[in-house]
């Protein structure tokens, strides 16, 4: 991944080298790698953050490791571009999730041999998915920018051109917004958003349980908000725990042996006794939705597209499969001699992530606040529904399927 001349033209330039930019990067890679034409598609990565020297760097799993939870769809899809065997060897398979409702009888539970796959989804560290991602990078015809920051993004006749801080300037057909939405570069384009704050706060830590998890993902919906426990290597689990914005510092700074009893008393023994507690990060919460994901020679993906609450685990995975809708409109758009910013090509990849989009926004935002209702009446309700999903067999595994991100 050499550094380009002072001026450039390529075919897509990447803004945003994290998971998401990444992943495009390879598809897009393996897209160029298929077609072995006269003239290969040519890709430009602009992220500003140093990234460690891929090649040299040693993986070393972390008690604190921010991880993710991927649906079996998106294993399909690393698989697909040749990465989740390396993947694979850091990945906690989820078998089984349990559902229910803190104080209410009921609960639903997915299992993954019911759908006759090994798992439902796996838990990966960030760190290890980013590591094997670029070193898939450095084998790749890509040009890479980085530590690299755009200063201005203005549209011409067939693309936008970038100024780079660097010096450099990118004149790109088609230009990706990845870069979760931080760099205010959407802002800059009047590109707005729509903003639903759920006046709540997720404390993220990792915790050590007293036996083996089993494979055994939870959800449970408690008066503050769901809180998540995702099974990682050993007895370790992510934990997502959502606390109103008034509460939440008085957590933070308790000390680990009285966090850990508040969380216990919170979540019950179901995953045994908690023993350890890691770092402890806080996110504020909202739902986040751009109003345009494309424009003429622009698409936007990722959280600088959308940013979901952690809930149903979903905002990653859309994400990716809007990685993979827009290298498929990308590729059709080359065999019919387009180019990938063509007007023809984003309306494709729009039409195809609108449904998705708007399926998965409706299941993660309706499931906080159908469950956020304090009201008699509805929690037996709730209860109820739980009973009947767990019942019902096809219901439960067009749920599970939802969940895996293998029906749309």
């Amino acid at each position: 991944m050499a550094r380009t001349q002072a001026e450039t033209t390529v075919d897509v330039a990447i803004i945003g080298g994290g998971l998401v930019g990444a992943s495009l990067a390879c598809a897009l890679g393996a897209l160029i790698e298929r077609e072995r034409g006269e003239r290969p598609l040519r890709i430009a990565v602009v992220e500003p953050q140093p990234l460690p020297d891929a090649a040299a760097h040693h993986y070393q799993p972390s008690f604190d490791a921010r991880a993710s939870a991927i649906a079996y769809g998106s294993r399909r899809h690393f698989a697909h571009l040749g990465l989740w065997s390396a993947m694979a060897s850091e990945a906690a398979p989820i078998r089984h999730i349990h559902v229910s409702e803190r104080g209410r009888l009921g609960a639903t539970r997915l299992h993954a041999d019911e759908l006759g796959v090994e798992a439902l989804g796996y838990v990966l560290p960030n760190a290890w998915m980013g590591q094997v991602l670029h070193q898939r990078l450095a084998t790749l015809p890509i040009d890479w920018h980085c530590p690299a920051r755009v200063e201005a993004l203005t549209p011409v006749d067939n693309g936008y051109r970038l100024a780079l801080d660097t010096g450099e300037t990118l004149q790109a057909g088609l230009t990706v917004l990845a870069d979760g939405g931080r760099s205010g570069l959407k802002e800059r384009l009047g590109i707005a958003s729509d903003h639903h704050p759920y006046e709540q706060t997720a404390l993220i830590a990792n915790v050590e349980v007293s036996r083996s998890h089993g494979g055994w993902a939870f959800e449970r919906f408690t008066p503050a908000g769901p809180m998540a426990l995702l099974p990682l290597g050993g007895r370790r689990m992510e934990l997502v725990w959502t606390h109103d914005h008034a509460t939440v510092d008085a957590t933070l700074a308790r000390r680990d042996g009285d966090l850990l009893a508040a969380l216990q008393q919170a979540f019950g023994d179901r995953a045994g006794r908690f023993r350890r507690i890691g770092r402890r990060h806080a996110y504020p919460l909202s739902l986040v939705t751009a109003r345009e994901t494309v424009r003429p020679h622009l698409a936007i993906l990722g959280n600088a597209a959308h940013a979901l609450h952690p809930v149903a685990g979903q905002g990653f995975n859309l994400a990716l499969r809007g990685v993979m809708d827009l290298v498929s409109a990308i590729e059709a758009a080359r065999r019919e001699g387009r180019s990938a910013g063509d007007a023809r090509t984003l309306a494709a990849f729009e039409a195809r992530r609108t449904d998705d989009h708007r399926a998965i926004v409706r299941f993660s935002d309706g499931l906080i606040r159908l469950f956020g209702i304090d009201h008699a009446a509805l929690g037996h309700a709730r209860a109820a529904g739980l009973i009947g999903l767990n019942a019902i067999g096809p219901l439960r595994r067009t749920l599970a399927r939802r969940a895996m991100g293998i029906e749309r």
